[in-house]
């Protein structure tokens, strides 16, 4: 697949900072030790990344050195951007973007003493000016697990249209679309197995869903309600794993700049166990937010 070609040679966890490493074995929300990489892009165009750790409050690092990638305010939707840290102490970081109406991989690399090469980005396709959501889910495990890989693209067009495409060796192939999200705000992966992937979601009415949407064609998404006001106020969605069926979300508030975090845990319809952690120490300006996450067979969101 592009994203591991670009990859350095060896593999491994993101620095201890930013990995979730808390234990959630009764489905409860937990908060303990959880974090997450928070990226962005600048509206110069370079990648700034951050640490968000669950504490109570929450608190955020101040932030890496910022990589320039991209000409100033062309980057309009991101996926998450996987880290794939190599043996010399440098990393490689490798998602997607839509750049004007066009799709791109997009790939960087970091040396040891924080100096760039790339960006590399690689045109995918055309048509992409009325997409208002974009994310990706790789599911993967380390090489003799026996689990087949797999990566699916899903963006959501302004009509409120969800589509989805697989990756193939011959490149990302359309395996259907869904209405009726047009009420959708914003959108984020928070589990993903062999069979299914599953999306938390806010709405312009303030509601908070799970869609899971298994990897069966015709593409037929499962919604089902977690709150039904109060979330109306976050353009971004970013989620992380927190413990082993917990997530930590964070949300954005573009209006205001403010972030917030909650602790959620294993999703369970409205059941569903909420904990508010507060407003994060540090603005978010920013045009674009995303997620740093480790390399795809230790990145195990299992939220729903």
């Amino acid at each position: 697949m592009w994203w591991r070609a670009a990859a350095v040679a060896s593999c491994a966890l993101l620095a201890a900072g930013l990995v979730p490493t808390s234990v959630e074995a009764t489905g409860q929300a937990t908060t303990e030790a959880c974090s997450a990489g928070i990226g962005s892009v600048t509206a110069q165009g370079e990648h700034v990344i951050r640490g968000l750790k669950a504490t109570n409050p929450p608190s955020m690092s101040a932030g890496s050195s910022a990589v320039k990638l991209y000409a100033p305010g062309v980057v309009r939707l991101s996926t998450y951007f996987e880290d794939y840290p190599g043996s010399g102490g440098g990393t490689s970081r490798i998602g997607s973007v839509v750049i004007g109406d066009s799709l791109y991989g997009s790939s960087y690399y970091l040396d040891a003493g924080g100096e760039s090469m790339g960006p590399q980005l690689t045109r995918i396709g055309g048509g992409w000016s009325n997409f208002t959501q974009l994310e990706r889910a790789t599911f993967d495990k380390p090489v003799g697990s026996g689990i087949v890989p797999r990566a699916e693209l899903y963006a959501l067009r302004k009509d409120g249209v969800l589509f989805r495409w697989h990756h193939t060796d011959a490149g990302w192939r359309s395996t259907g679309s869904y209405p009726g999200f047009a009420v959708v705000k914003s959108m984020a992966v928070i589990s993903k197995t062999q069979t299914y992937d599953t999306f938390i979601a806010n709405t312009r009415g303030g509601a908070l869903y799970t869609i899971r949407i298994p990897t069966t064609s015709p593409m037929k998404p499962i919604v089902r309600p977690i709150r039904t006001s109060t979330w109306q106020g976050f353009e971004t969605l970013i989620a992380a794993a927190c413990g082993q069926y917990g997530t930590l979300l964070l949300g954005i508030d573009k209006d205001t700049g403010n972030g917030y975090a909650y602790a959620v845990g294993h999703a369970n319809g409205t059941a569903t166990i909420i904990n508010g952690l507060g407003k994060v120490n540090s603005s978010f300006t920013d045009p674009l937010h995303f997620r740093l996450a480790p390399v795809s067979f230790y990145d195990s969101l299992n939220g729903e």
